[in-house]
């Protein structure tokens, strides 16, 4: 049986802080609804009502164009190990980008990473807890070094040419900044 609060409990930001991975979910009006994985000491609980995550290069960029649109998302995170538990944060969010008065102060909350696109700043509305019976065991072995490899072979401006090629438009067509 699932459970609602209103905010971020010490227990729930317990959690979340041990977990490796979460998964973040946005979606426009129309088109396809988008659920990615993220990692890479990417996201910091601010407060009982706020999370930030810094969103790094990938093959696609979808949470950029629905937040366009919607600001809605959603973040889950489930216990692979022991207690097991699904986590939910639901709310809205604002993107920052690299030329915002903010970025300076946000980004340096996480690890420096050449490839930071977007920091999500995320207005937690409601947090729901639910069983995760059917979640299997996993064990963490560690972080990928594919993404710190393929950065460290490109330049700041192969970044940003990537970026125009391969991230500016959604998958729906619409446009991420």
């Amino acid at each position: 049986m699932g459970k609602q609060f209103d905010k971020i409990e010490d227990a729930h930001r317990a959690f979340i802080e041990a977990q490796h991975m979460f998964f973040s979910g946005s979606a426009a009006p129309d088109g396809l609804v988008n659920i990615s994985p993220k990692g890479m000491e990417s996201l910091r609980v601010m407060g009982p009502n706020r999370i930030c995550w810094m969103n790094l290069t990938g093959s696609g960029n979808e949470t950029a164009g629905h937040l366009l649109e919607n600001p809605r998302m959603t973040l889950m995170w489930c216990s692979f190990t022991t207690r097991p538990i699904i986590l939910r944060t639901y709310g809205t969010a604002r993107t920052i980008l690299p030329d915002n008065y903010d970025w300076p102060e946000l980004a340096a909350l996480f690890p420096p990473h050449r490839s930071a696109r977007q920091i999500y700043d995320l207005k937690v509305d409601m947090v729901q807890t639910s069983c995760g019976y059917a979640v299997p065991f996993m064990e963490y072995k560690g972080e990928r070094e594919t993404m710190q490899k393929w950065v460290d072979g490109k330049s700041d401006d192969d970044i940003r040419t990537y970026w125009a090629e391969r991230n500016s438009t959604t998958l729906d067509g619409k446009p991420t900044r």
